[in-house]
């Protein structure tokens, strides 16, 4: 983060405005709309001054700013487009301990201007840190189409009980899921109707619940959520909005960092992840954890790349959560199989080369590799194994030893749909080899079938029609 974002209160408070153009024009109104006492220093105004003169919180001088008149100020926006104007206007503010914004000059300012969307009380503000305003603005006119105004009107409606709910529910946690449940409940739907006296009604009875509650632990819940395999646009928004309520998480090692900066800021973040032969933490301790933190009152966020329900363990999870009584939701990720995959250009199924497709892991609960050799040696069909990296020698060995075709084509998609995904090609007979040369250290998965040689004709078009996803451009090394 290059800039720390702070929304300042100027109130009452005098900003300085030097330009008469259209640049300090939008400075001046969106000061004056925060109900500071705007100075504006040009000798010549265009017309959008017009109807910002009216407002008797605004003051005009026709000339260049002088030191003196920055006596008391606390903000001064500099949008001449002079060179020497501007450099003179940031050496006066700086004298005074101002800080300064000079419109497009990086080196001349304190702090940048973000994209607003305004639903005062409620404002968003978006910015790209200077390198590209007109991203920021695209960005804040989907927020813009995408945020109701009646938001505007149901955060001062809320506000009109904060103080309320601070005196009867002591608790930050206590305060905050009351507040969600809230808005995401009944009385914001009551609301967001036109019906705001029935929600004032529910928001006050919701209040005495949770008040005679308050004092008796209450049991939490638990969200199972699939991650997916890295790429964090492959969330789901369900994902995304149980991620923003939790209280804890319980996180695995393939969560990718990009996934977990989405995570609600504040909640507590426990690794448990699980690496082959190094486990932070054995299966049943993570399970007891999860029953013990939900009995504390927790929302607790069990966190797992891949789908939880494919060789994710989750099922053994939720078997322990139901025997303790523990309420939970499960939402699906997409699997290694399907993201990696089709991140890597190739078809699982196809009319020509597989018409089905099997998903094994290379792992068992003891760690032996116990395969239904028979039932995966079958020319029409894609093999994808998790988890067998560190086998591949041995996977290799068994299919040829079991009648696979030696020149079977296989792949090994190391970091999957990441920045730093990787693709190695060959045949089950020689992929062990060219992975090993090539070092990587997963996680991977492996692709086995006739489905892998479609790469040659879909990569270019999953890598460059992909333009949100700059790693898919980098996946063309290790053929």
């Amino acid at each position: 983060m290059d800039h720390l974002p702070i929304f300042l209160d100027v109130k009452g408070k005098k900003i300085i405005v030097d330009g008469g153009g259209t640049p300090a024009a939008r400075r001046a109104e969106r000061a004056l709309n925060a109900g500071a006492l705007v100075s504006v220093f040009c000798p010549n105004l265009s017309p959008e001054f017009d109807t910002l003169l009216m407002n008797a919180n605004l003051s005009y001088f026709p000339r260049a700013p002088e030191q003196a008149d920055f006596l008391d100020c606390v903000v001064a926006y500099g949008a001449t487009e002079n060179d020497a104007r501007d450099a003179a206007l940031y050496k006066m503010a700086k004298q005074a301990n101002v800080l300064v914004n000079i419109a497009d000059v990086t080196r001349y300012c304190d702090f940048i201007t973000p994209s607003v969307v305004d639903r005062s009380p409620l404002v968003i503000a978006v910015s790209s840190g200077g390198n590209a305003p007109v991203i920021a603005r695209i960005l804040r006119a989907r927020i813009e189409v995408m945020l109701p105004s009646a938001y505007g009107r149901l955060t001062k409606f809320v506000g009109g009980f904060r103080d309320a709910v601070m005196d009867k529910l002591k608790t930050t946690d206590q305060r905050r899921h009351f507040w969600e449940n809230t808005i995401e409940g009944q009385v914001g739907d009551l609301f967001l109707a036109g019906d705001p006296e029935a929600a004032s009604q529910r928001l006050l009875d919701d209040l005495d619940i949770a008040t005679s509650a308050s004092d008796t632990p209450q049991m939490g819940e638990v969200y199972l959520v699939g991650a997916g395999p890295g790429d964090p646009d492959l969330l789901t928004f369900k994902a995304l909005r149980l991620m923003q309520r939790a209280d804890v998480v319980l996180y695995d090692r393939l969560v990718s960092p990009e996934i977990m900066t989405l995570v609600r800021r504040d909640a507590e973040r426990v690794n448990v992840g699980k690496a082959p032969q190094q486990h932070t933490m054995v299966q049943e301790d993570i399970t007891q954890m999860m029953v013990d933190l939900a009995k504390q009152g927790k929302r607790v966020l069990r966190l797992k790349g891949g789908d939880p329900f494919i060789f994710g363990r989750g099922g053994e999870e939720l078997e322990e959560l139901a025997a303790n009584a523990v309420p939970f939701q499960v939402i699906p990720g997409i699997t290694a199989a399907s993201g990696c995959a089709s991140y890597a250009g190739i078809p699982l199924t196809h009319r020509d080369h597989a018409q089905s497709c099997v998903l094994i892991t290379a792992h068992g609960k003891d760690g032996v590799l116990d395969l239904d050799w028979k039932t995966l040696i079958n020319p029409s069909q894609t093999v994808v194994v998790y988890m067998g990296l560190s086998s591949l020698d041995i996977l290799s060995e068994q299919f040829v030893k079991h009648g696979l075709d030696p020149a079977t084509p296989a792949a090994v998609v190391d970091n999957g749909t990441r920045a730093n995904q990787q693709v190695i090609t060959g045949t089950i007979s020689d992929i062990h080899q060219k992975v090993a040369d090539s070092e990587i250290k997963g996680p991977a998965l492996i692709i086995i079938g006739s489905v892998v040689t479609l790469r040659d004709d879909l990569r270019w078009f999953t890598e460059t029609d992909s333009t949100d996803h700059a790693m898919t451009l980098q996946a063309q090394e290790s053929l």
